[in-house]
């Protein structure tokens, strides 16, 4: 035989694959998953109602969110009470002519002195809180173009601050014209709807100044510092400069929405239209410098 022929194997000889054999009894082995493909997953165009929800969602996650806006209320109705309680009070200690310029609206409303603070820091809280986070990031990787972003949180806020803060003046004036007892008015007196709706318009113009403000500086500190100093120091401020200066204070933000919803506002007080166009550059320039912002700068 050759030697091609004595490694050759013969047919019958051959050997199979050895398996592993499997006790009598025993379970077979299991078969292996075989692996499912994933679903994909649907993807849906950036449009300004998906961004409002989205914010709306962050907006009511938080509990601070909450809280902020609590106090607003609170102090909106709890001082426009006590104002009425204690002008009531101390009612004969007034002199005639005070006496003959009371105006129950505007002491009834006076909580938006402090309430406007309060929507203030929240609304500078929504946009700088992002920032500190991280979360921005993300915020910004779901919108690219980033100015739905700000259009989006600007009108949100506006809208929850209008809508609180007008049951909230509601409530101040109706409780306080209580308190007034028989020195206070009704619903259907003059100027009471537009101080109402007015205050509330008004705290509304601030949450988007605040707002604003927050994509411009990036910083919960500065932006609450300079909305205070812009809302509560600079008309105190400004009554220390000469007279010559002085024609500028009622171009300031709080004195013409002051303007806008006062029964009585003072002798060199904008008109109404005059205060609610003032104010309404005011939003124009801190939103145009808030679009700015996000346009040229990085997150």
């Amino acid at each position: 035989m050759s030697a091609p022929d004595a490694r050759a194997v013969p047919s019958d000889e051959v050997t199979l694959p050895r398996q592993r054999s499997v006790l009598p009894g025993a379970p077979a082995p299991a078969a292996r998953p075989v692996a499912q493909p994933r679903p994909a997953v649907p993807s849906h165009p950036v449009t300004a109602r998906r961004v409002l929800a989205s914010e709306w969602v962050k907006f009511r996650s938080l509990r601070s969110t909450a809280w902020t806006l609590l106090s607003a209320v609170l102090l909106m109705i709890g001082i426009g009470w006590l104002a009425g309680w204690g002008s009531n009070d101390s009612w004969a200690d007034l002199s005639p002519q005070e006496q003959a310029t009371f105006s129950p609206v505007d002491i009834t409303l006076a909580g938006f002195y402090l309430a406007q603070l309060a929507v203030s820091v929240l609304g500078v809280l929504l946009v700088t809180g992002e920032y500190a986070t991280g979360m921005v990031r993300a915020t910004f990787a779901a919108v690219p173009r980033r100015l739905p972003v700000l259009w989006a949180k600007a009108v949100l806020f506006a809208g929850v601050s209008f809508l609180s803060m007008l049951a909230a003046a509601a409530v101040s004036f109706a409780g306080g014209q209580q308190l007034l007892d028989e020195h206070g008015i009704g619903i259907h007196d003059a100027g009471v709807v537009r101080g109402i709706v007015g205050v509330a318009g008004y705290l509304a113009a601030v949450a988007v100044l605040a707002v604003a403000l927050g994509f411009v500086l990036r910083s919960t500190a500065g932006g609450v510092a300079t909305m205070c100093g812009l809302l509560l120091v600079a008309p105190t401020l400004g009554l220390l400069l000469p007279k010559s200066w002085q024609h500028l204070l009622p171009y300031l933000p709080s004195n013409a929405g002051a303007a806008v919803f006062s029964a009585h506002p003072s002798a060199d007080s904008l008109g109404a239209v005059a205060g609610s166009v003032t104010l309404g550059l005011w939003l124009l320039a801190a939103l145009l410098a808030a679009a700015w912002t996000l346009s040229r700068r990085d997150v």
